[in-house]
C-alpha cells in the first residue's frame, strides 16, 4: 500500500510540473490580448472607446490608419482592461505588451 501511495505522489508531481510548464510556454508563445480602439476618443476615467476590428487596418500590430467609413483614428491597444465598451490601462506598443509577459518569459520586464 505504501508503494501505491508513493506512485500517486510521483504522478501528481509530474502532472503538476507539466501544467506549470504548459502555462509558461503558452503565456510566452501567444500574442497579447488586443482591442481595436479609437485613439481620438480618450476620456479620463473611461479610457479609449473600443471600435470594430475592421477599423484597425491590416489586422496586424503596428498598422494604423483612418477608417474608410468614418474618420476614426483606430489602432490596436494591448493588454487593457475593458469595461462598458472602453479600454484602459493598456499600451499601443505590442513589444511592450509582450515584455510585460507572464511567468517564464524572456525580455526586459524589469520593474
Amino acid at each position: 500500500m505504501a508503494q501505491t501511495r508513493r506512485r500517486l505522489r510521483s504522478s501528481t508531481v509530474v502532472l503538476g510540473g507539466m501544467g506549470v510548464l504548459a502555462a509558461a510556454l503558452s503565456a510566452c508563445g501567444s500574442d497579447p490580448d488586443r482591442r481595436c480602439v479609437d485613439r481620438d476618443s480618450y476620456t479620463l476615467g473611461d479610457g479609449y472607446k473600443v471600435v470594430s476590428d475592421k477599423n484597425c487596418s491590416g489586422g496586424s500590430s503596428g498598422s494604423r490608419g483612418k477608417s474608410r467609413s468614418r474618420t476614426t483614428d483606430a489602432d490596436w491597444y494591448y493588454d487593457s482592461d475593458v469595461r462598458n465598451g472602453y479600454a484602459e490601462h493598456g499600451t499601443f506598443s505590442r513589444s511592450e505588451a509582450v515584455d510585460r509577459g507572464g511567468f517564464g518569459c524572456s525580455g526586459s520586464g524589469g520593474g
